[in-house]
Formats: structure tokens, C-alpha cells, sequence
């Protein structure tokens, strides 16, 4: 895959996964399975690892759960609630036992402690008792700021109104709110007797009850809770987590069980494959077992990446397959163009989950799977795109299944369909002709990761083009001045009083003003996500200054990630006249702010470029990359005149002669160390 189709494939990924974040943090609905939420977020990861330039702060790699809605008060986490990164099989396992050691810098055959626990299906919540005493309860809401559920936390009787004694002044913990299942069943009777709609599953009855703006409601519901974690803490509690969990349980709170303290891989893998197969007799729902380094200091050391730990992972149980026609195959034209085959399938029950489309990636997969129409097909809701086709059944292949001719043509425009050398996807090059590339453009432009317009959903865009109402993204905030149009009574809009059109309104001008960076991402630039479009801002600060500097293709380059075809599609964005008269006249509509670098205090490395080379003794590459960007460092793989430290370990190299030829400041190990201490 090249990058111009990574970065279709993790925007559309992206935008996916926002969608079900919502869904399921915000509105406790998801609308589709956990194993094919994973498989979606394992997609994103998979790319942006062999992407890089893909991340960004606003991926949601990057991000955990969603925004807290307005229904309950915030309350801000003083330890952030993180989620967790996923594995899927024991090569997974060795890979993350494995990253472990080499972030520690250990010896391979020093084994690392891990409990092993079981991962449950529920709400998760952190608890803040202050001199014992519960003081607030919040959901982990986007994992900086929560809802304050407090007061539907105290109806749970597995949580305790005050601690068992001895405990520090100020602690957090944090668990998991869940609903047996027997439980859950008694609920749905009472729910279906007395008219009302039945819960999916126990997660959502578990969250459903207990973010209700009705105290008395929760206390009607039977809710419990599981303690697995420490937050903020006032003094130390523990040195493993072995200990964090006994302590847990003195204070009164109920722990997980089973579990297992694990020195090897082999026993980690025993223990899965035990609760795998025996799971269906567990009271509740789990639907993994996580994987926690035991001791403490050592999480301390291996710290954060993204949304996640280092030091702990979850081992996701297998997703479910199934067998289905494959009725037809359509194709779907993105933002960028971009052919895309999509299967129509016989619905078919995935784990619980009705399936009626899957993904076929583009023309190679198609010949290299040998996908006919008519096919019997295996469909797994898991790997790379969520759903997927397997494989066919070729001992069950119909004698009238027929080929797929993939198209010359885009099906929505008419215009010519091709194949640049070196790519896997035909694009269409209708530009902005083509109704599918412009209204995909204008859902990107008020996309939660750009403008984040609120009522600008793919239904509206798509009437309201139609109808020639926003057919560019200066229309939208040029909506107003056309509320004639858009005022009821409209056939083609059912629903719409005026106050719709009026809360429409508000929420645009409500948006009037975004940060540099997202309002860059906005404008949809060809292989500019949400990573670059941060990069650019702080780089260039400002759009004018962006805009005066944009032909200079050097300064481009110079800029971490973007190489030479990036460069050129940024280049030739802004020397467009059509692009450059949308910006001008966005500008005079809405205020784009300069873009402010994070606050990070003083130390000798905030703002300098660093590169590492050589071998790291005392501490390894990543844990000195780590440590450089949480003091606010740009860490770069090269070495440019922009270079302010080389920190340069054994056998550094020719990196090290390079930096002596021109004079940027070399740092030896120790002496890197040695200018930490004083941080």
C-alpha cells in the first residue's frame, strides 16, 4: 500500500471510529460488536505503524473514549483514565513481553513478573475518597475529564461509602461497573413486562444505569462493581500490583478473580486459553484477560504511549466467523477519490451482530481472493477492514458465479477511473466535478477531527448540495444569509421545523473560531491527516505565514515526515487559484487562531531538535526518545544544520562525523543523563 491510499483508508478508519466512540461512551448504544471495534482500532494501528506520519494528537490511537455529555456535571481525572492496547495471539504476547525488555533495557533471560486478570465488560469509573470517605465517582469520559456520577455510585453496594482502615489521606481507584448476567436477564423481563425496550447486552444495561440523570433509577438496577487499579495517590501504597490488589480488597472493595502471577509467556498463555474456554460459566461478561507488568517502579519507567501503558496490554478473544453469499459487488467513491469495491452480502449473524456488507480493499484483492458474485464466502468481523471477506468456499462455488469486472469509469460521474504506476486503487479524476469527491469533502471539512459542526450530518451535506444550498465549504458559513432556503416547509427535508433551522445556525457560528492545525487538516489536502496538519502549524505558526512560505520546497521538506510527494501535494494545494479563493474568503469569515506550542516547563531541551544514535547503555532509545518529548524536544531520525544535540551513544557512526562537520552540539550518554538530573 503507498501513502496516498494509507491515508484515505485512515481518515475513513478514523472518522469510523469516531462515530462508534460516540455511540458507545456518550450514548451507552454501540452500534456494533467489541471484537469488530477492536478490529477497527487494530486496522488504524497497523497503519499508522507502518505509516508513522499518520498520527496525530487528534487520532483516535491518540485519543480514549469520548467527549462527557452535557446531561451531568465534569469532573477533571488529576491522573488520566487511559485505555488499553490490544494483542490478539501468543506472538502478539512475545512482541509485548518483548517490547518491555528492550524499553527496560534488560537482559532477555530476566524474566518480568506479570499478573494476569480478567478483562470485564462493563463502565469504567474512577473513585476519589478523601480521609476515607467517598468524596466523587466519574466515568472515564475522554480520558481526561469525566461525568460526575457520584451520586448513582453510592446506590452500588459493592462500592464502599468509606474505606477500611489503615488508608492515605487522598486516593483514586479505579475499577469497572458491570451487571451479572443473571441479573441482567431478571432486568429485561422487568423491562419487557412492563413495555419497555430491552437492554442488548449487560454492558450497555450496566452504563445505561448507572449514567442516569436519576439517582433512583440507578438504585433500582442491580449494579456492581470490580476494583483493578490505583490513581492519584497522596503517599505509596504498594511496590506490585499484586499488592495495589490486596490492598484493595483490605479496604473492602471486591478484585478480580481468578488470577495469576506469571513468569512466562507459556503460563500467561495457559491462563487465556483456561478462561477462554470456560468463560461461558463466569457469572459475568469479560472479554479478554490483561496483561499488567507486576512491578511498579517498572510501570513508572515504561510510562504512557498514546492513549495507552507500556507496561499493560489486553488479550482480546478471537473474533467469530461465518458463512454467507456474497449477493453483488458496488463501488463506493471516497473523498479523494478513490475506488473502493464493497461487498453486498446475504445478512448473516456474526456474534451477534447482523453483517450485511464487508470491505473488499481494491482490484488486487479481488483477482488475488479469486471473489466472484454468487461466492460462498467466510466473513469475520476482524484484521484489516471490519467486516472482511476471508476466503471463498471454492468447494462450494455456484457454476453461474461471475467475475467482477472492475470499473473504467466512476460510477458517479462519469469521468475516467485510473491506476497510477505503483498504486493498488483506481481513482477517479473528476475532482470536483464528481458529486461523491465534493460532498465527501464538505462531510471532512465539518468532521469531529476538523470544524466538528454539530447538525452538518452526510444526510444534510447530501441534501443541501443537492440542492445547491453549501456546495463549498464557504457556504456554510454563508448558511445564514440563506435561510430562506433552508426554512420549512421542504419536501426533501422531513422533520425540520424552524428551530432546527435556527439550532443549524448557532452551531456554525459556534465554530467561527479553530485552532491552525485543524482548520489545515479541514481543507482535506491529498496526504495531509490530522499528523502533518499539526506538524505545519507548528512549524509555520500561522496561515499567512504559511501561505507566504509555501513555495519554498526545501523549507517543506525540512519539516519532520513530509518528504518530497508530500511536499508537492501540500505545493500544489496552495498555488491552486480555486483552493487560495476559498481560503482568502474562509478568512474573512471565521478566526483562525496561531497555533500555540504546549506549555512545558523550563529545561535545556524544551523546543531543541534532538537526534540519538548508537547504542544506549544506561537507557534505552525509545525511553530517551520518551524522556525527550515530555520535555517538550522534537526528536528526528536525521540529521540537518536544524539539529541542536546529537545525543550519541557506542558505535555512533557516521551520524556523529556528520555532526561535527557542521558544529551542532554532540552529547554523550552520560552527559545527556547528567542534564536530566537537573530537570
Amino acid at each position: 500500500m503507498n501513502i496516498k491510499d494509507a491515508r484515505t483508508k485512515h481518515t475513513k478508519l478514523s472518522l469510523e471510529i469516531e462515530k462508534h466512540d460516540h455511540a458507545y461512551y456518550s450514548k451507552d448504544a454501540p452500534l456494533i460488536s467489541d471484537a469488530e471495534y477492536d478490529a477497527l482500532r487494530t486496522a488504524l494501528s497497523g497503519l499508522e505503524h507502518e505509516f508513522p506520519e499518520l498520527v496525530s494528537l487528534f487520532t483516535p490511537t491518540r485519543k480514549v473514549g469520548a467527549k462527557p455529555t452535557q446531561g451531568f456535571h465534569q469532573i477533571k481525572h488529576t491522573v488520566p483514565m487511559l485505555s488499553l492496547s490490544n494483542v490478539f495471539t501468543r506472538d502478539d504476547v512475545q512482541d509485548f513481553s518483548d517490547r518491555i525488555q528492550k524499553f527496560l533495557n534488560l537482559n532477555t533471560g530476566i524474566a518480568i513478573d506479570i499478573i494476569a486478570e480478567l478483562k470485564i465488560d462493563g463502565l469504567s469509573c474512577s473513585l476519589r475518597y478523601e480521609d476515607g470517605i467517598l468524596k466523587h465517582a466519574a466515568t472515564r469520559g475522554d480520558g481526561q475529564t469525566g461525568e460526575d456520577i457520584t451520586q448513582n455510585v453510592k446506590t452500588i453496594t459493592d462500592i464502599p461509602q468509606a474505606l477500611i482502615p489503615p488508608f492515605p489521606k487522598i486516593i483514586d481507584v479505579r475499577g469497572e461497573i458491570y451487571m451479572r448476567r443473571d441479573d441482567f436477564k431478571t432486568l429485561n423481563d422487568l423491562q419487557e413486562a412492563a413495555g419497555k425496550d430491552k437492554f442488548a447486552n449487560p454492558r450497555n444495561a450496566a452504563a445505561g444505569s448507572v449514567r442516569q440523570l436519576d439517582a433512583r433509577i440507578t438504585a433500582e438496577r442491580p449494579l456492581k462493581f470490580f476494583a483493578y487499579a490505583i490513581g492519584d495517590a497522596s503517599e505509596k501504597i504498594a511496590t506490585t500490583q499484586n499488592d495495589v490488589r490486596n490492598r484493595l480488597a483490605a479496604w473492602g472493595f471486591v478484585v478480580t478473580e481468578p488470577v495469576v502471577h506469571a513468569h512466562s509467556i507459556d503460563t500467561m498463555m495457559n491462563f487465556y486459553d483456561h478462561i477462554n474456554h470456560t468463560r461461558a460459566n463466569l457469572p459475568f461478561d469479560i472479554d479478554g484477560i490483561v496483561y499488567k507488568v507486576d512491578r511498579l517502579d517498572y510501570q513508572e519507567r515504561l510510562g504512557f504511549v498514546a492513549r495507552a501503558p507500556r507496561w499493560a496490554t489486553a488479550h482480546k478473544f478471537p473474533a467469530e466467523r461465518a458463512v454467507t453469499r456474497l449477493k453483488n459487488i458496488i463501488i463506493q467513491v471516497g473523498r479523494t477519490g478513490v475506488l473502493t469495491p464493497v461487498a453486498e452480502l446475504e445478512p448473516i449473524n456474526v456474534g451477534g451482530v447482523i453483517v450485511s456488507r464487508a470491505t473488499l480493499h481494491n482490484e488486487n484483492e479481488i483477482i488475488r481472493k479469486d471473489i466472484r458474485v454468487g461466492d460462498n464466502v467466510v466473513v469475520q468481523r476482524a484484521g484489516d477492514v471490519i467486516p472482511q471477506i476471508v476466503e471463498v468456499i471454492m468447494a462450494d462455488r455456484p457454476q453461474d458465479s461471475m467475475a467482477f469486472m472492475f470499473p473504467n469509469i466512476c460510477p458517479e460521474c462519469g469521468s475516467h477511473a485510473i491506476r497510477e504506476e505503483g498504486e493498488v486503487a483506481k481513482r477517479c479524476t473528476g475532482g470536483l466535478v464528481c458529486p461523491a469527491q465534493a460532498t465527501q469533502r464538505l462531510k471532512h471539512f465539518v468532521s469531529r477531527l476538523a470544524f466538528d459542526i454539530e447538525g452538518l450530518g452526510d444526510k444534510i451535506i447530501d441534501e443541501f448540495y443537492v440542492d445547491s444550498i453549501i456546495t463549498n465549504p464557504v457556504d456554510i458559513f454563508k448558511l445564514e444569509e440563506k435561510l430562506p432556503d433552508i426554512k420549512p416547509p421542504l419536501p426533501f427535508r422531513d422533520g425540520w421545523g424552524e428551530q432546527s433551522v435556527y439550532n443549524l445556525i448557532a452551531a456554525i457560528n459556534n465554530r467561527r473560531i479553530i485552532s491552525f492545525d485543524r482548520f489545515i487538516y479541514a481543507l482535506g489536502i491529498r496526504q495531509v491527516g490530522e499528523s502533518t496538519a499539526k506538524k505545519l502549524a507548528a512549524h509555520y505558526l500561522t496561515l499567512e505565514h504559511l501561505m507566504a512560505s509555501i513555495n519554498l520546497m526545501e523549507e517543506l521538506q525540512s519539516i519532520d515526515d513530509i518528504g518530497p510527494r508530500v511536499a508537492r501535494d501540500i505545493y500544489e494545494f496552495f498555488n491552486e487559484e480555486h483552493n487560495l479563493e476559498i481560503i482568502l474568503a474562509l478568512k474573512n469569515l471565521i478566526t483562525i487562531e496561531h497555533y500555540t506550542p504546549p506549555i512545558v516547563t523550563e529545561n535545556p531541551f524544551r523546543g531543541k531538535t534532538l537526534v540519538f544514535t548508537g547504542t544506549m547503555e544506561k537507557m534505552t532509545r525509545a525511553e530517551a526518545k520518551a524522556k525527550a518529548e515530555q520535555l517538550g524536544a522534537k526528536v528526528s531520525g536525521s540529521l540537518s544544520s536544524q539539529t541542536d544535540y546529537l545525543i550519541a551513544g557506542e558505535d555512533a557512526g557516521s551520524k556523529l562525523k556528520k555532526a561535527r562537520e557542521i558544529n551542532v552540539a554532540i552529547l554523550t550518554e552520560d552527559e545527556w543523563l547528567e542534564k536530566l538530573r537537573g530537570v
